[in-house]
Parts: C-alpha cells; structure tokens; sequence
C-alpha cells in the first residue's frame, strides 16, 4: 500500500479549497433542512388554521386585554 492517499494529484491549497467548499454546503444543507422544516411547520399552522369552522374566527378574545382597568395614581392638587 502507498502513502500517497492523493488520487487526484490536487496540491495542498486545492485539497483546502476543495473542503473548506465542501464544509460550506453542508452548513448550506444543514440550513436549507431547517428553514424547510420551519416553513413546514407555519404550512401546518395555517392549514389548521384554515380547517377550523368560520365561527371560531368571529368570536372575541379569551383574554381581552384591550378591556382591562388602567390604575392611574391619585394626584392630590393642593
């Protein structure tokens, strides 16, 4: 057996080069993985966003923050 595992004849600065790219596409991969899972998961969402009955769109708020009391300090004018 040899010690010249180089079965392409590439130097030293090719071989960096060639998995330095290398490195970069699968962070690229590794990234289009994840963007697409999220995209999945906001499909999913809307979907059954979608498929729930037209009623349960109008009706109002569980927690109305809109109707809460706002407590403003008592300014005594003197």
């Amino acid at each position: 057996m040899s010690d010249n595992d180089n079965i392409l004849e590439t130097t030293s600065r090719g071989r960096l080069t060639a998995d330095v790219t290398l490195l970069m596409l699968k962070g690229a991969g590794y990234a289009l993985v994840f963007c697409l899972a999220l995209w999945f998961v906001i499909a999913v969402i809307a979907v059954i966003g979608r498929a729930l009955p037209e009623e349960s769109r109008e009706t109002p708020d569980p927690i109305n923050r809109s109707s809460l009391p706002i407590e403003t300090p008592l300014v005594q004018v003197s």
